[in-house]
């Protein structure tokens, strides 16, 4: 795809946020492809610091399968965005050092992913949410890349500010939180194991790694009735 291609999307993107459309107004299969990107997510932040995947290419599960891993095991790109309120990179993972992201880049190289760049989005000195892109093959991101990703980020911002609080607490008109899931079987665990919510959501993403299980196949389970966790453990 070339420049322009780019070029006319953002600008779509900059009337659709002018006019008040929000994440859903921004496709994300073409952006990704635009960047030179293999996948791309949006995922914002609460109020009480997590990271919740609001948006990717419901078509491929690249993004989101990399996003719930590192919702599952506490570190990653995008969690270091995050929390340092800086563009994170890392142009080959399978060359990455060891102590970095210990959990997380070997498990994301078993999904082919090879190059990521994670950037917060930004209001004033507080982090809306972060930007997270991927890509299966590893290299450096050229400077033109950087900034048009940057561009994409300042714009998706933009939109991710015109999506209603509404939208986002009912996933009802307007993107999905794409963990409800594991928020409604932390409910259901915080009641029968008389824990809180934070160690119940603790307990889903322990038993997700030690069973080597996609966390919402466990939420889902849970909500089913199918799985009960022990409460000693």
């Amino acid at each position: 795809m070339s420049h322009s291609d780019l070029a006319g999307l953002l600008h779509d993107l900059r009337q659709a946020a002018r006019t008040g459309s929000d994440l859903s107004a921004a496709p994300a299969a073409d952006a990704a492809r635009l960047l030179h990107l293999d996948a791309l997510t949006l995922a914002l932040r609460s109020r009480r610091g997590a990271l919740e995947l609001l948006w990717a290419d419901p078509a491929d599960p690249l993004g989101p399968v990399l996003d719930d891993l590192q919702y599952t095991l506490g570190e990653g790109p995008t969690l270091d965005a995050a929390t340092t309120a800086g563009t994170v990179t890392e142009t080959d993972l399978s060359a990455a050092p060891a102590d970095r992201w210990p959990l997380f880049t070997p498990a994301a190289c078993d999904l082919t992913a090879r190059a990521v760049i994670a950037q917060p989005l930004l209001l004033g000195v507080a982090t809306a949410g972060v930007l997270t892109g991927y890509r299966t093959t590893p290299g450096p991101f050229p400077p033109g890349q950087r900034a048009d990703f940057t561009r994409f980020a300042r714009i998706a911002l933009d939109l991710l500010l015109h999506t209603p609080p509404r939208s986002l607490a009912t996933a009802s008109d307007g993107p999905d939180l794409h963990r409800a899931p594991v928020h409604q079987a932390a409910g259901i665990l915080s009641v029968h194991l008389d824990v809180s919510i934070d160690e119940a959501l603790l307990r889903l993403r322990a038993h997700a790694w030690r069973h080597d299980l996609p966390l919402l196949h466990v939420a889902r389970a849970v909500i089913a009735g199918r799985l009960h966790l022990d409460p000693d453990t």
